[in-house]
């Protein structure tokens, strides 16, 4: 066992919306640390310059690497689409999962070849999410449309409010409108309005989190690259923002211990 395995995960995004991701991380992998940043200052990062992208994400993975995390997870499909292969060849002796919208799930899930992606602008005009649509969805109808100030809201603590709800109308009822039945959650702030969408899309769309497979992704990774905590470690959580937050305990059942407010 070496000793930096009982070293913590880190994860991170441009808000609040990855705790979707540490929580399944929380719940697969219960031994593990977890050290959080949540760019609550500069969010949202959807409409913004790519090079500014790259630049937040470079500085966060520093930050994370200086307080000994062992594996990053970018728990942003947008830092993912723009900034991932850059901070993997930035450091390349830390391992670095990042986000995909579930297209390949949802090509497969899907009864009537008809799919719908959230996600932001910069996602959706990728050219990762281009290579994702080739490779996966021949046959496949795909509608994916970029939800303008959806996160915002969720940042808000609008996760069932009517501006949140009559919004997300505006988004899914053209998909629902073209027989849409599989729904992708393109964003990780998006599983915190999952249960106002169900509500919205009735029980015959199928809604695809993404969430799940990426804490068996850091799984696969840790017990490969042998990095995987002692079974006896006691693990503990730490939450670092660059800005306000909304309250923690309505998002994560981690019991975070709140470092500091970095600039």
């Amino acid at each position: 066992m070496q000793a930096g395995n009982n070293h913590p995960i880190g994860v991170f995004d441009s808000g609040i919306g990855g705790l979707s991701v540490a929580n399944a991380i929380f719940s697969l992998l219960p031994h593990e640390s977890i050290v959080y940043f949540a760019d609550t200052g500069r969010v949202p990062y959807g409409p913004r310059p790519k090079a500014e992208i790259r630049r937040f994400a470079h500085e966060i993975a520093a930050f994370l690497i200086g307080q000994g995390c062992k594996l990053l997870v970018v728990a942003c499909n947008t830092v993912t689409a723009v900034a991932l292969e850059d901070l993997r060849q930035q450091w390349p002796d830390i391992p670095i999962v990042g986000m995909e919208p579930a297209v390949k799930p949802a090509a497969a899930a899907t009864r009537n070849n008809k799919v719908g992606v959230l996600a932001t602008q910069v996602t959706i005009t990728s050219e990762r999410f281009a290579q994702l649509m080739d490779r996966y969805t021949v046959g496949v109808h795909v509608w994916a449309n970029p939800c303008l100030g959806l996160v915002p809201l969720i940042e808000a603590g609008k996760m069932d409010d009517p501006e949140t709800e009559a919004l997300l109308h505006e988004i899914v009822d053209p998909m629902l409108a073209e027989g849409v039945d599989t729904l992708v959650l393109g964003c990780t702030h998006y599983p915190f309005i999952q249960p106002l969408l169900r509500r919205m899309v009735g029980s015959e769309v199928e809604i695809i989190d993404p969430s799940p497979a990426v804490a068996r992704q850091v799984k696969r990774r840790l017990e490969a690259l042998h990095l995987a905590a002692h079974p006896d470690h006691v693990p503990d959580y730490r939450f670092f923002a660059s800005g306000a937050t909304t309250d923690l305990a309505l998002l994560t059942p981690i019991p975070f211990f709140i470092d500091a407010i970095t600039g």
